[in-house]
């Protein structure tokens, strides 16, 4: 089983640039880039990891995020905070790859070049 996959990360800091890269799939990866415990939000054919501790640290809110999510057509009611790790689903409930069509979203939501 491939271990890395490419996915689409979003700091919350608007002068940290999003960026879609290859990570390594594992808890600990994981844990690092959303810097803690990670928790996840699922929709369709993607989900996104966050810290799911973000309100009580705090974390800074990350708007980019909440714009991308509400976009690909999740209306949520509370709002994200912290690095958010795109990755799409794969069979037996691993990770996949980012859906190219939630990397071309944010191109044009946030008007920037990512795919490689």
């Amino acid at each position: 089983m491939r271990q890395t996959r490419t996915a689409l990360i979003i700091p919350p800091r608007l002068s940290h640039p999003i960026r879609v890269e290859e990570i390594n799939t594992s808890l600990a990866i994981r844990q690092t880039l959303v810097e803690g415990n990670v928790g996840a939000i699922t929709w369709k054919d993607w989900h996104v990891y966050l810290n799911d501790e973000a309100d009580f640290i705090p974390l800074p809110l990350n708007a980019r995020a909440e714009v991308l999510v509400r976009e690909a057509g999740l209306h949520l009611e509370e709002t994200l905070s912290g690095t958010a790790v795109f990755l799409g689903h794969g069979s037996n409930g691993d990770d996949a790859d980012a859906p190219a069509h939630l990397i071309r979203l944010a191109e044009r939501l946030f008007d920037t070049e990512l795919a490689a």
